[in-house]
């Protein structure tokens, strides 16, 4: 069959006769005498469109005959040989010629600026990336190589693809030869880069209208650069531009003032987490002493003061430091519990009384019926469970009998 786009991918309307039904992961698909629709192949995702109004979901290239398989959401209703029309979808199409383009003219920048090879190539409709064959490269360097190749693409060069023949392609200096076999397709940025690529391009290099690289990340010895071209260029500026603006708004400042606002916003916070620290520490010894008080006027025959409280709606490291409180004092036994989605116990001693925290809190959890939890003798603590007030004084009231027997 004959694969058009090659020649032309500009072409997305046209007429073709089906020549085959097939199936495709249980899906339908028809083979077609001649197509415009590029299948998922070196980098680029597949075309999208209509056959016949019914939508084109994938393309495929089917292993063996190399038939071009157009896979269908419904099975067609036209028996082969008939004629059918094919119409893409543009928009996407245009996208993936742009950022093809792009990445051929990015990938040679990078070699020029900064000696750079290309080792990984992705393109899907969330993200653009290519891999460099360097762990890390300086923020000059990322720059130089993208004002280059927006000057190549200033420069409206000519993009020609073409298949050579074999004493033709001797004399080629491609950026890089693949490993397949067959005929290679050469594609040729006028003056700038050659390299062998079986997608569709743009005609000159003005339609790219821009690259943008958006960030780096290193990716063990190899750096990943996502990038952006044209109309994605431009939504991604836009999207940054409104809410740069925005903040700036929040912060009433300038745009270029908001890292000063933020470093002023980032300390200020900073102090006042501290101040607010310092205060519920403050309040927290209070209520934990509010605490001890209550329970050691009761007059215990083992002389020792026994806290036993469930909270409520309590975040457990608060309810963690007002059991480290309460045994601050001698002769004290705090057994704590904060109920909730992820219940917890704490069960804690000074270190004069001579209990088994341990054991204390093990009984107080069996009466969820669960076993994690764990600590020193003096301070043990678990849970994970949902479980109300009620759930947890009963708990409590369980590791309370265990160190009053």
């Amino acid at each position: 069959m004959q694969r058009l786009y090659y020649n032309d991918p500009y072409t997305t309307s046209f007429e073709a006769n089906l020549i085959e039904q097939a199936t495709y992961n249980g899906q339908p698909a028809v083979v077609l005498d001649h197509t415009y629709f590029y299948p998922t192949s070196g980098g680029q995702p597949h075309d999208t469109g209509l056959l016949n109004d019914i939508p084109v979901v994938d393309v495929v290239v089917r292993p063996g005959d190399e038939a071009v398989l157009h896979v269908l959401n419904a099975a067609p209703t036209l028996p082969a040989g008939q004629p059918v029309h094919g119409q893409i979808d543009w928009d996407r199409r245009f996208d993936y010629m742009r950022h093809h383009t792009g990445q051929h003219i990015l990938s040679q920048a990078f070699i020029q600026v900064a000696n750079a090879e290309t080792i990984g190539f992705h393109m899907s409709q969330d993200s653009i990336t290519i891999d460099l064959d360097t762990p890390a490269l300086k923020p000059a360097k990322i720059d130089a190589a993208e004002d280059l190749a927006n000057r190549i693409i200033a420069d409206n060069r000519p993009v020609r693809t073409w298949f050579p023949a074999e004493s033709e392609l001797a004399d080629l200096s491609l950026r890089k030869v693949p490993e397949v076999g067959g005929k290679l397709r050469v594609v040729d940025i006028d003056g700038f880069d050659m390299n062998a690529c079986g997608g569709t391009h743009v005609a000159h290099t003005g339609e790219i209208g821009m690259i943008k690289v958006l960030r780096v990340e290193k990716r063990g010895d190899s750096l990943r650069v996502e990038f952006r071209c044209g109309a994605r260029a431009l939504l991604d500026y836009r999207e940054k531009n409104v809410l740069v603006h925005q903040l700036a708004a929040e912060l009433t400042t300038g745009y270029w003032e908001i890292p000063a606002a933020l470093n002023k916003l980032r300390d200020e916070n900073k102090a006042l987490r501290k101040e607010l620290g310092a205060l519920q520490s403050v309040l927290l010894a209070h209520e934990a002493d509010r605490l001890w008080q209550s329970a050691a006027h009761l007059d215990r025959p083992d002389g020792y003061t026994l806290v036993i409280q469930a909270f409520e709606d309590r975040d457990v490291s608060e309810v963690r430091t007002i059991a480290q409180k309460l045994i601050e004092h001698p002769a004290t036994i705090a057994l704590c519990g904060a109920a909730g989605e992820k219940a917890h116990l704490i069960a804690a001693c000074s270190d004069d009384v001579g209990q088994d925290m341990v054991a204390a809190l093990k009984r107080g959890l069996a009466v969820w019926g669960i076993e994690q939890g764990g600590g020193r003798p003096t301070f043990a603590q678990g849970g994970g469970v949902a479980a109300s007030v009620e759930e947890v004084q009963a708990a409590l009231e369980a590791a309370a009998a265990h160190v009053t027997r």
